[in-house]
């Protein structure tokens, strides 16, 4: 299934995607979908209905992140080779963990804000992934068994406030509007092999980055179980699991956003984004 909310932010409903594109209102259905709609008993619920009796949503709609109440919004950095290699940083032995404030998820096409006094904007094209099951200490083996879905996530950063502000990689990632995510929460059944799929991202219209998450440093499996380790990870949870190279950091020379920028980007059966790069305002 194709999951996601759409309306005006902070109205959003839920809705799904049906087999010809269309979207249809799980209004009725659902009050939304958050951490209590994501476990394997009610997303098999979900799949029982029969999407073409559902209403349909006519016209043009916003849609907001597919996941409502996020409790931790996780990443994984330098988990692709090239990447780590473009950033002047070495291969790392284990997943470098850091995070993202959830103030900053947003939807999919909605704009993308530079902070104030930003002048090294940057883009990340990532695969994320939405916890369905609590993990504890789980194995690689049983690890995608927590998984609800996956997202396409845009981990917007802001370079200068990463990495020249005191070393705490969050500075740089948290800020307003740095996590489009969407257009859909694609349940795992979809996706029966993440280490297989085709990324890109373009700005404005050029082709940035160009990838394939399976040349992943770290499985999407190992992501989880190495996660679980240190921390609960409990429904409705995001983690996004690095980028492949083309970020305009490692470029020569270095290339960063600027308002009016348009940012494009997609994942293999994920869907695309759209971000329009505006500057600050309160």
């Amino acid at each position: 299934m194709k999951l996601v909310r759409y309306g005006k932010p902070g109205q959003e409903k839920p809705g799904l995607i049906d087999a010809e594109g269309k979207l249809r209102s799980l209004a009725g259905v659902l009050p939304d979908i958050g951490p209590a709609q994501l476990s394997d008993a009610a997303l098999n619920k979900l799949q029982k209905l029969k999407a073409d009796k559902l209403p349909l949503v006519r016209g043009k709609v916003r849609y907001g992140s597919p996941v409502a109440g996020t409790p931790k919004f996780i990443a994984i950095g330098l988990n692709y080779s090239d990447h780590a290699k473009e950033a002047g940083m070495p291969i790392p032995a284990e997943p470098i963990v850091f995070t993202k404030a959830i103030s900053c998820i947003q939807g999919p096409d909605d704009d993308v804000m530079l902070p104030k006094g930003s002048q090294k904007g940057d883009w990340e094209v990532e695969l994320g992934v939405v916890i369905g099951k609590t993990a504890r200490h789980v194995t690689q083996k049983a690890a995608l068994d927590h998984v609800a879905g996956y997202v396409l996530a845009n981990d917007v950063s802001e370079r200068a406030f990463q990495l020249e502000r005191g070393g705490q990689w969050d500075k740089g990632k948290g800020c307003d509007t740095f996590g489009p995510l969407g257009p859909w929460l694609v349940t795992k059944d979809e996706i029966p092999n993440p280490q297989k799929l085709a990324m890109w991202l373009d700005v404005n219209g050029q082709r940035m980055q160009t990838g394939n998450t399976r040349t992943m440093i770290f499985s999407v499996a190992k992501i989880i179980s190495h996660l679980s380790e240190y921390m609960t990870l409990t429904p409705g949870d995001v983690v996004i699991t690095g980028t492949p190279p083309g970020v305009g950091m490692g470029m020569k020379p270095q290339r960063f956003l600027r308002p009016g920028d348009v940012m494009t980007l997609g994942i293999e059966g994920l869907g695309t984004q759209t971000q329009r790069v505006v500057a600050f305002k309160r």
